[in-house]
């Protein structure tokens, strides 16, 4: 390809002016010869044409090639500037499903195997729990509570991590109650009615598991449990150990990262579906009836402390998971046959998940923090009671996605989310709600995020939706092709 040339102005001027200079030297010279022979003719008009050549060559001199003026040069031509793609709602619902089926929608079958080996596995171990004779103090039920969206359908990406409530006995004739303090919640135990052995059981108890108190009221405290239900857990792993030695290996971890213990199981051969390992996180419960149950708060660090320590803190968190997939299943219900309000869940968490990986650093994690799955998962209900279920057919799957982005954008922008249970009169009646529950005081989900992070969460959201074509597009240049269902060696003949 030939190189392309520009003319140099400066330059083409100066040698311009330098041969004019020399042409009208080398004409005075031949005229000043032409004079010595015929002085007649030296007096004519040169002296007038030379000095006013003069005046213009220095006039273009200084013109062309003096130092520039302030004038700012003319702004180099812009390229021509591509048109913005425009993509009508039929194709943007094809991405959004060709997103969901590639990068977000687990399969069924892998998801159902992985929970039928962490229930083989989790009630193995909780039955050696309560097979062992009782110690004094707290104790195992025996049964466990499944919870999360692994079991509410809705999960997404990976079907590698389950959550499981283990439910805690107390010792007879100590009943534990809600109380609500200025630091949060907290759990008050208190003794049963009519019960001769509470007061005994009630002072031996206390002494190991609560925390002292101003006024006396024993308070039953976190750390202290999660203390004995490691110590618990490690002892039933050892009874278990070798029931599955042969095809998995599993093991418990705790710490103060992870606030929870976890149950690690690791194929050794093809007793987990295709080889999948799976993180199982126990969490001890202490259930209030009525579906309820205290589970512990997340510490920032000294989760696990000596025997002889007896921390102040006592602050418990309320699970309402089994409110919450009494609520799913009633709409399921309700809804349609291909109702897409689960579908509509599940890719909202892909697109917040496109929105935070935009952002690096400490700021990409409290974005994700304030637009949790819970988060998302509360913005579901709401917007399940606020019109017909009808509307939530396959067919209007790209309205309820924006119907779900507005409403997350506006109550982002208001700084307020309410607790869907917590306070709300306008809980369907079929779900019985606890007095508890009624009578409580409306909770904001978004109380305790900075304005500013709330507000950047907002526009940054409205905009990844708006741009949600180019950012799938650009997130893969291959087309997205249903992926293949994965090889298991357990599919049933029948």
């Amino acid at each position: 390809m030939p190189a392309a040339y520009s003319l140099n102005l400066r330059v083409f001027w100066s040698l311009v002016l330098c041969l004019s200079a020399g042409a009208l030297c080398l004409l005075h010279g031949l005229r000043k010869q032409g004079g010595e022979r015929d002085p007649a003719a030296a007096g004519s008009s040169f002296p007038l044409l030379g000095v006013s050549a003069l005046l213009l060559l220095c006039y273009l001199l200084l013109r062309h090639c003096g130092p520039p003026t302030s004038r700012a040069p003319a702004p180099p031509p812009r390229p021509p500037q591509p048109a913005p793609a425009v993509y009508p709602p039929a194709a943007r619902r094809a991405l959004l499903e060709a997103y969901y089926e590639q990068r977000l929608r687990l399969s069924p079958h892998l998801l159902g195997h992985s929970k039928a080996h962490v229930r083989q596995v989790v009630g193995a171990l909780l039955r050696a729990g309560k097979a062992r004779p009782q110690e004094p103090g707290l104790g195992l039920r025996g049964d466990f509570v499944t919870v999360g969206s692994a079991y509410e359908q809705h999960k997404v990406c990976s079907p590698d991590g389950f959550d499981v409530l283990v439910p805690l006995r107390l010792p007879p004739g100590l009943v534990a109650e809600l109380q609500r303090g200025p630091d949060g919640i907290l759990c008050r135990l208190s003794p049963a009615p009519r019960r001769p052995e509470a007061a005994s059981a009630h002072g031996h108890f206390c002494a190991a598991f609560c925390s002292p108190t101003s006024n006396g009221t024993p308070l039953l405290c976190p750390a202290l449990v999660l203390r004995w239900f490691q110590q618990r857990m490690q002892r039933c792993l050892g009874l278990i150990r070798f029931q599955f030695e042969e095809r998995c290996h599993i093991r418990l971890t705790a710490g103060p990262e992870q606030h929870r213990l976890t149950l690690h199981i690791l194929p050794r051969s093809d007793y987990v579906c295709c080889h999948l390992s799976m993180a199982v996180r126990l969490i001890p419960a202490v259930g209030l009836g009525e579906g309820l149950f205290l589970t512990v708060q997340p510490w920032p660090q000294g989760l696990f402390l000596p025997a002889h320590s007896r921390p102040s803190q006592a602050r418990w968190d309320l699970n309402l998971s089994r409110l919450e997939q009494k609520l799913l299943g009633w709409a399921r219900e309700q809804a349609p046959a291909d109702s897409c309000h689960l579908k509509c869940l599940q890719i909202m968490k892909g697109v917040r998940d496109l929105t935070c990986q935009a952002i690096e650093g400490h700021l990409s994690a409290q974005l994700t923090s304030a637009l949790s799955s819970y988060t998302l998962k509360t913005v579901l209900f709401y917007l399940l009671l606020r019109g017909s279920f009808q509307g939530w057919a396959e067919a209007s799957l790209l309205e309820r996605l924006e119907d779900f982005v507005l409403f997350l954008s506006r109550a982002l922008q208001r700084r307020a989310l309410m607790h869907f249970f917590m306070g709300n009169s306008n809980v369907p009646e079929v779900l019985a709600l606890p007095r508890a529950l009624k009578e409580a005081s409306p909770v904001n989900l978004l109380a305790d995020f900075d304005d500013s992070l709330l507000e950047m969460a907002a526009l940054r959201l409205l905009d990844t939706w708006s741009r949600i074509p180019q950012v799938l597009e650009a997130l893969s240049h291959q087309r997205y092709l249903p992926k293949l269902p994965p090889r298991c060696h357990h599919t049933s003949t029948s």
